[in-house]
């Protein structure tokens, strides 16, 4: 079909010159000239693949027509409604009044509302008694004979305001159209074969490349968009996370290590060894290896003594020691296993010890300068303050769910120096909240084995206008502190928040394995916008 009609327009244009009108033509198979909108969308397509070779070229010209709708169509076929109703009653005095009731069977109720307003307007009706009878023996509808005309040609020759009127009562809708004029192009001919677009060796091999006709290259053409690349939205707010922490002055702790042991995953930060959380439904334990390498031997003698016996004010659980228990590998279920490691690190200079918790933070790769950026110069007792953070991965021996993963990110941050209070960390909170673009929160108190006190942080959220927990915070222990080596009124500030929770909010997801997992959309990921704080 598509070529036939190229051979047609080519032919038309040979023997006539010009075309100045598209609707005059007889499309092949047709009788009638092509004046319908469907017919001028074929011969659109016809005239693209010509000028597309500069066969030819077209200028286009819009029109406006009507067509009838539904209730239109119907009134075309079997009469206006006030015409249908006028039908319906009995000439006066040759019969009884026919009541409304009886009317609406008879002609349908939509019929007979419609229909009598506009009899009576147009006199063809009148009342007489309870019932309806003709005033008129003859009538012309006007309507059908408009809805006739409008479907033969589209428009009306009383002229606009007859069709506004129509179209007011739903009976026509307006439709614009088009027709084109079409003249011979630089590259004119009978001929609908196509050019050639591609070079091929058997061309090349007869030689028929020589008298061949190509298809000319498009420089304007778009090409295909190349797929690059794109960030995972886990990875856009961990980014930006980590810039806030930046910008207030932190440093990144290494966090490379998914497996610890017991003791530094739950004894050093005086976890009690009985604690539900070391239970295998709460955590992952390693077959093999099973052991960990010993840590250092008067830090655990001091970490064992204090859950056993008590120590630095405090009466300790008063429970057996289990070395085996300490020596337990484990997938880390919390990031303050890095950060309690680190902790002694940097308390090495108040044990008398060289401090080289820099070089370990250099050495394994994470953000940090020559000096921790936020930290002051060692004083006597040998303690400098930092500030210190950390975004990385947890495991826990979770049931899966819409809003649980056995594994998921937490970002944590730790602040070191003398005499920091409740009232400290709860600024802090506030600043860091603020940033990330929560301002209004709230906190609660709570229990935590190595903080006290401890806070649960809340914020509103807009859209489902309730308290959501957004975060855990609280001031480490002296027993967990004080082992290490860290003067009396050396406090720390400590407080953990997870990845997926904010992102879900920001990018409003409702299921966390939608988030993360095989059910993720590679198409959500690349349109995901850059989220911002």
């Amino acid at each position: 079909m598509a070529e036939a009609i190229q051979q047609l327009v080519l032919d038309t244009l040979d023997k006539e010159g010009e075309i100045k009108d598209t609707r005059t033509l007889v499309l092949p198979g047709y009788k009638e000239p092509a004046a319908t909108h469907d017919s001028q969308i074929i011969i659109l397509g016809a005239l693209n693949s010509l000028s597309s070779r500069d066969m030819i070229t077209y200028t286009t010209h819009e029109t406006v027509s009507h067509v009838l709708t539904q209730e239109g169509a119907q009134i075309a076929l079997q009469g206006s409604h006030e015409a249908r109703v006028w039908a319906a009653c009995p000439a006066k005095g040759e019969g009884s009044p026919i009541p409304p009731k009886q009317l609406q069977e008879k002609v349908g109720a939509e019929t007979a509302k419609v229909g009598q307003g506009q009899a009576f307007k147009n006199k063809w009706i009148g009342k007489e008694g309870d019932g309806l009878v003709k005033l008129v023996d003859s009538i012309t509808d006007t309507t059908q004979l408009q809805m006739r005309e409008v479907d033969s040609t589209g428009a009306l020759k009383v002229g606009e305001k007859a069709l506004a009127d129509l179209r007011k009562r739903k009976l026509i809708a307006q439709r614009k159209g088009q027709w084109f004029n079409v003249r011979k192009g630089s590259n004119f001919s009978t001929s609908t074969a196509k050019p050639e677009t591609d070079l091929t060796v058997d061309m090349l091999t007869s030689g028929s490349w020589k008298t061949s006709t190509y298809k000319k290259y498009n420089f304007e053409a778009d090409g295909i968009p190349p797929n690059g690349g794109a960030l995972h939205p886990l990875l856009k707010v961990r980014e930006e996370i980590r810039n806030i922490f930046l910008e207030m002055g932190f440093a990144e702790m290494p966090t490379s290590s998914f497996v610890e042991s017991g003791f530094w995953c739950f004894d050093a930060l005086f976890v009690p060894q009985q604690h539900p959380a070391r239970e295998v439904q709460d955590t992952f334990y390693l077959s093999d290896p099973a052991v960990s390498l010993p840590p250092p031997k008067d830090y655990y003698e001091r970490v064992s003594k204090v859950h056993e016996h008590g120590g630095y004010g405090s009466t300790g659980y008063r429970a057996p020691w289990s070395d085996e228990e300490s020596r337990k590998l484990l997938l880390r279920t919390h990031t303050t296993a890095s950060s309690a490691s680190i902790l002694y690190k940097l308390a090495a200079r108040c044990r008398g010890e060289e401090d080289d918790s820099e070089d370990v933070i250099k050495r394994e790769g994470a953000h940090a300068s020559s000096t921790v950026p936020g930290a002051g110069k060692a004083g006597p007792d040998g303690f400098r303050p930092a500030k210190l953070f950390s975004i990385d991965r947890v495991f826990r021996n979770e049931t899966m769910d819409a809003t649980h993963l056995a594994e998921f990110h937490q970002v944590e941050g730790v602040v070191a120096d003398k005499n920091l209070t409740l009232a400290d960390l709860i600024g802090f909170m506030r600043v860091f909240f603020k940033k990330m673009g929560i301002e209004n929160i709230r906190f609660k108190p709570a229990y935590n084995p190595y903080t006290e006190p401890s806070l649960e942080i809340f914020a509103f959220h807009p859209q489902l206008k309730k308290w959501v927990e957004v975060g855990n915070s609280g001031m480490f222990r002296p027993e967990m502190l004080e082992p290490m080596g860290f003067p009396k009124d050396v406090h720390v500030h400590g407080w953990g928040i997870s990845l997926e929770r904010p992102t879900m909010i920001r990018y409003g997801i409702n299921n966390i394995r939608t988030l993360v997992g095989h059910k993720v959309s590679l198409e959500s990921v690349e349109r995901s916008p850059a989220v911002r704080f």
